[in-house]
């Protein structure tokens, strides 16, 4: 189950960079200048709280207090409830996944179709050339994104051994009523698909109501979930990306020559974090084989099975505007052209 509007807080928790918070006194110091408020779930005691206020000490030194950054930690609401308060201008930026990023700009959710992208050199490669049209997009709508972070990998984890798709289709797959798009091409692709909110997934497993998710496996190994579903399937079903967010206005309100240092600085800390997550991810496999985790291996003619299925739905998928067709094209053709597949 993707459930990114949950998950990826806690992913983020992960995101140890920096140690140290921001001193009070470098706050108190700057209120004649501009402040920026940024909104974050994590507590301040999280390793992410921590770089997010490291961030806001390397802002505040960089502009020589003329801009400060607010971190709220524990901010309540949902993803929808920040972006209508980054309209409000209560708050101008905040820590948001992919799901709230599509909202936004519905073509990002092409990078989140299932099987399409298939490791971290691909995804790097199609970032590289779909990174700033997708920027110019986010700006049209009156944000700016300041980073982009990969933050790991979405696997299928099951009651039962899944090595292909027929596997897969005898089980009742989990997922978050949040995942419609995400939902329709799995249905379409002849899934079982069960509603389950993330506060219900150990208990409805458990039961017996689903028998599969597919989630990140950091996600899984923090909540326990691999001492139900003791499988995981080795193939990557779709990255799994998330950001920071801020509304054009307050950008465009932080004097000029300040904004490249600032971007850098950001966007420095979430290329870091990637590396680090890598490494959390890799370690959570680890912990959770030592622990009774099966991997099932799937062999390069079981890897095309699935790649077939969602070459066969997703005409279906584009013509019914579930993912974005140009975006799809655009990725399709970069992808063909890596693989020397033209």
């Amino acid at each position: 189950m993707f459930c990114k509007k949950r998950v990826f807080p806690l992913l983020l928790a992960f995101f140890g960079l920096y140690a140290g918070l921001a001193p009070a006194a470098l706050f108190a110091q700057r209120q004649r200048g501009l402040t920026i408020t940024l909104a974050s779930s994590l507590p301040r005691n999280s390793p992410w709280g921590k770089t997010l206020d490291r961030i806001a000490y390397e802002w505040g030194q960089a502009t020589n207090g003329e801009v400060s950054l607010r971190i709220i930690h524990q901010y309540p609401g949902s993803e929808g409830e920040y972006l209508m308060k980054l309209r409000q201008d209560k708050i101008q930026a905040a820590i948001l996944t992919s799901v709230a990023f599509t909202s936004v700009a519905p073509e990002i959710m092409a990078l989140s179709i299932p099987f399409l992208i298939r490791n971290n050199a691909e995804l790097d490669t199609v970032l590289s050339q779909v990174r700033q049209e997708l920027n110019a997009r986010i700006e049209q709508e009156g944000y700016i994104s300041l980073a982009w972070v990969k933050a790991g990998w979405i696997k299928v984890f099951s009651r039962s051994p899944v090595y292909t798709p027929a596997d897969l289709r005898k089980l009742k797959l989990g997922t978050s009523p949040d995942e419609e798009e995400l939902m329709d091409a799995f249905r379409t692709m002849g899934f079982q698909m069960v509603r389950v909110t993330y506060s219900d997934i150990a208990q409805r497993l458990n039961s017996g109501m689903i028998d599969a998710v597919y989630m990140n496996p950091v996600a899984v190994s923090s909540f326990r979930l691999h001492t139900i579903v003791r499988n995981m399937c080795t193939i990557n079903l779709a990255p799994f990306m998330g950001g920071i967010l801020m509304s054009r206005n307050a950008w465009n309100r932080i004097p000029q020559a300040y904004r490249a240092r600032l971007m850098e600085i950001t966007m420095q800390a979430g290329r870091e974090f990637e590396s680090s997550f890598q490494a959390s991810e890799e370690a959570a496999v680890t912990q959770m084989t030592r622990e009774g985790l099966r991997l099932c291996e799937v062999t390069p003619a079981q890897e095309q099975l699935w790649y077939q299925e969602i070459y066969q739905h997703i005409p279906d998928l584009v013509d019914r505007n579930v993912f974005h067709r140009g975006m799809y094209n655009r990725i399709q053709g970069i992808l063909r052209n890596y693989r020397g597949e033209n």
